[in-house]
């Protein structure tokens, strides 16, 4: 195989994923946006995680509210759970790695905040880890997956959302996660200000 053959091969899968994505994922997206709405008007925070790729885009996502998407407004209060490395350090050091989202989320978790949990392979235990601890702090949560969705599609409860994109590679994943959550802002952003 040539190498433009290759790369030609990675933008049709991400093509492909991200059409079926669409299809099968575009409604939740809007009830996602809901909720995140919802908790912002109540005085609420959306607090993200995940490792590597999916801290990435955890930390895009506290970004884009934040500071702003595509449209001037006030920032919105999100925090990535992935940012601060002396928490993150004294944790996994005195605790255990797999702590350290959910010791955060008990410590600034409210009853009506959201967790946006991003994990490719669903089972990330430290992502699985924060979960339990929303679901402990009456928080919901909104969980970003891929392949099957992994141990994360079996915890979730009442009105919590997954969003499991439909491929088996990390790569496709990671790049609908993102545009997801350009979605998730754009829709934000629409119910709060309206239309352009």
């Amino acid at each position: 195989m040539d190498l433009l053959q290759r790369v030609r091969e990675h933008f049709e899968e991400c093509v492909t994923t991200q059409q079926m994505a669409m299809e099968i994922l575009g409604p939740s997206v809007g009830l996602a946006a809901e909720k995140v709405v919802q908790a912002l008007i109540s005085d609420g925070k959306v607090l993200a995680c995940g490792n590597g790729g999916s801290a990435a885009v955890a930390q895009h996502f506290a970004a884009a509210m934040v500071g702003r998407f595509e449209r001037e407004r006030p920032g919105l209060s999100a925090v990535a759970l992935t940012t601060d490395s002396s928490v993150l350090s004294a944790i996994a050091n005195d605790y255990d790695y797999d702590l350290v989202f959910s010791k955060q989320v008990h410590a600034v978790g409210r009853a009506g905040d959201v967790l946006l949990a991003i994990s490719a392979s669903g089972n990330s235990a430290n992502v699985i880890a924060a979960i339990n601890a929303a679901h402990e702090r009456q928080m919901s949560v909104i969980a970003l997956t891929g392949n099957d969705g992994g141990q994360i599609g079996d915890l979730l409860v009442g009105d919590d959302l997954h969003l499991c994109v439909p491929a088996g590679r990390n790569a496709r994943i990671l790049e609908a996660h993102i545009t997801l959550v350009h979605a998730l802002c754009d829709t934000i952003d629409y119910m709060l200000l309206g239309g352009e």
